[in-house]
């Protein structure tokens, strides 16, 4: 007679649900299904998890010795880098959409607000980390300013690079663009953003892996809803990939 163990049956549990998962995958009422339970999964995963928690902060002691740039490290994009080549001072930030105050903001208008320094661990989807320090306003400043209209939902990032010839673009609802870590980051560890990490502004939304945390941002958007913006998932890789929406840590 053959052992049974708890470890066996759940791999034969497992194997049974990869199998079935992957023939119901198949068909567009089975893709329907499928995104329908993920969406039930992020629902619990959100009700269950504090989401104002802050993300732990660490000295400068504690500080990577090298941080990897990942993703795009130069845009191609000819008006990114003719800004570029200016320094970015004719750069602004466009903030629009659901608002009732639209903005445009240089850099200098950017650094004039309250500003957060925080040195948080960065967490890469494909099994890295990095630990480094951020100063930037709270994204929650500049939403103040513009004056969110009541229909908005979520935040979308306007990127200047491209991937496949598609635009970078990310998004989050207003429960992470209103928690305090989350930062529009103008510098890194004491000096202005290199362009590798996103120069000159990216998103730090701590409480999330690294791929939400969009860089080269150009725009962004208050909207009401998310389906209707590109390839309708809330960000490029979400749309290309099928990464999930909400990547909460």
């Amino acid at each position: 007679m053959s052992l049974i163990t708890r470890r066996s049956l759940l791999a034969a549990g497992a194997g049974g649900l990869v199998a079935g998962c992957d023939a119901i995958g198949k068909s567009e009422a089975g893709r329907d299904l499928l995104f329908k339970a993920e969406a039930v999964n992020r629902s619990l995963q959100r009700a269950i998890t504090d989401r104002d928690a802050l993300a732990r902060q660490f000295t400068e002691a504690e500080m990577s010795p090298r941080f990897r740039a990942n993703g795009t490290v130069f845009p191609a994009d000819e008006t990114y880098r003719a800004l570029m080549r200016g320094n970015f001072a004719e750069w602004r930030l466009i903030v629009d959409g659901l608002v009732a105050r639209p903005l445009k903001l240089s850099l200098a208008d950017l650094r004039a607000l309250p500003q957060r320094v925080q040195i948080t661990r960065h967490d890469c989807v494909e099994g890295w980390s990095a630990i480094g320090k951020w100063h930037g306003p709270k994204l929650s400043t500049l939403l103040d300013l513009a004056g969110l209209r009541d229909t908005a939902r979520y935040l979308v990032f306007h990127c200047a690079d491209t991937l496949g010839g598609r635009p970078y673009y990310e998004s989050v609802d207003l429960i992470d663009a209103f928690h305090p870590q989350t930062i529009l980051a103008w510098a890194m560890n004491n000096r202005t953003l290199p362009v590798q990490h996103g120069a000159p502004l990216r998103l730090r939304v701590e409480r999330q892996l690294g791929y939400k945390h969009a860089k080269y941002i150009m725009r962004i958007e208050a909207v009401a809803a998310l389906d209707g913006i590109h390839g309708g998932k809330g960000g490029l890789w979400e749309d290309l990939a099928d990464y999930e929406w909400y990547a909460g840590i």
